[in-house]
């Protein structure tokens, strides 16, 4: 040790006496390589002696690319950093996702947030709501003709081979997004003759791709307009979205409380995840593959609009971490698929349970807020 001390001692001394050229500078050890390609050259293909017979073709394994702007260009260049993901979603609120035939909008905001603006536009063009299942992101419209709707659309079904004395109907799905707080939202039509009785049937691929492709368009454009103008977001449509149809508070064998919070677990896992943001206690992290929400009942919730006071920003000082952990009391929340239904429970760790006041508590909370 004494040794590597010294030679550590030893480099600092010369380090700031003679510069650190020989270190980070353009010729230094550890200098930037970025621009080093510039000065590459490309060596001569290799060559096999005559008698040696290969199966497969040698080609270059790290061929110069051909259509390489300038490779005459000297100095040093400077990679461009990736634009984050924020900035490109701050540029659309809504953007057009296709596949094949199929298409779909892509929003950039949580489901809760784009079902009362999904519903708006249908309602806005003469559809009537015939079904409404918020907890599974789910709504049709009732069977009607083209010329029970708004004049633009009787013009979209007429252009998309819909006979003027034929009823339509819609079913709209809306989905968690890959990334956190973003949706999909899915639209399929299903026609019938005139004068028919006949309940047809939804299928899960388009039957008129042309119909539905206009109705998807429709919909961008009406909800990217909503965006544009701050449209505001109806907080009891939110809540009504993934809110649960049924809840209960109960006990399982071992005599721990459990909360019931209906059967989708997307839709259980952002409810309950609203129900904590309302609470009283701080959620330091979450897991949604382990479906793990991270509480701490020593500290408050943290509010995103919420700025200290005048008196208390001048004297007032944030707890170091010191004191956070010294005082933390930490509980893991944990939502469970359990057959056909989605169950809540609280534990201290992987391994214990929550005491059961402590769990009665906070899945006490959590139902109250769910309401």
């Amino acid at each position: 040790m004494k040794r590597m001390a010294g030679l550590s001692a030893l480099a600092l001394i010369i380090s700031s006496t003679s510069g650190c050229g020989w270190i980070w500078g353009p010729e230094g050890y550890f200098r930037d390589r970025g621009s080093d390609y510039l000065q590459a050259q490309q060596t001569a293909p290799m060559q096999l002696p005559q008698d040696v017979n290969v199966a497969k073709r040698l080609d270059p394994l790290l061929p110069i690319p051909r259509n390489v702007a300038d490779d005459t260009a000297k100095g040093e260049y400077v990679v461009p950093r990736p634009q984050p993901l924020s900035a490109v979603a701050d540029a659309s609120d809504y953007t057009l996702q296709k596949s094949g035939d199929s298409s779909w909008v892509m929003g950039q905001h949580p489901p809760a947030e784009v079902w009362p603006v999904a519903i708006q536009f249908f309602q806005d063009n003469g559809f009537r709501l015939d079904e409404q299942r918020p907890q599974t992101g789910e709504f049709t419209t009732t069977w009607q003709r083209a010329d029970e709707l708004s004049a633009a659309m009787g013009k979209r079904l007429s252009a998309a081979g819909v006979a003027s004395d034929a009823e339509t109907r819609v079913r709209v799905r809306i989905e968690p997004g890959v990334q956190r707080n973003t949706s999909e939202i899915y639209v399929v039509s299903a026609e019938r003759p005139a004068g028919s009785s006949a309940d047809v049937a939804f299928t899960n691929r388009s039957v008129n791709t042309g119909l539905d492709a206009a109705l998807v368009d429709d919909m961008l454009a009406s909800m990217s307009r909503t965006a544009e103008q701050g449209g505001s977001v109806s907080m009891l449509a939110t809540r009504d979205y993934d809110t649960p149809s049924r809840v209960s508070l109960s006990e399982d064998g071992s005599g721990n409380p459990v909360l019931n919070v209906g059967s989708d677990l997307d839709r259980a896992w952002s409810s309950v995840g609203r129900a904590l943001e309302q609470g009283e206690w701080r959620v330091e992290d979450i897991n949604r593959s382990l479906g793990l929400y991270y509480i701490n009942l020593a500290e408050k919730a943290e509010k995103k609009d919420e700025k200290p006071g005048f008196f208390s920003g001048l004297f007032g000082s944030k707890p170091d971490k010191e004191e956070v952990e010294a005082r933390a009391e930490r509980y893991q929340v944990r939502l469970s698929k359990v057959g056909d239904n989605v169950q809540v429970t609280v534990e201290k760790n992987i391994n214990t349970v929550a005491p059961a006041e402590v769990a009665r508590k906070v899945l006490g909370v959590i139902q109250d807020n769910l309401g």
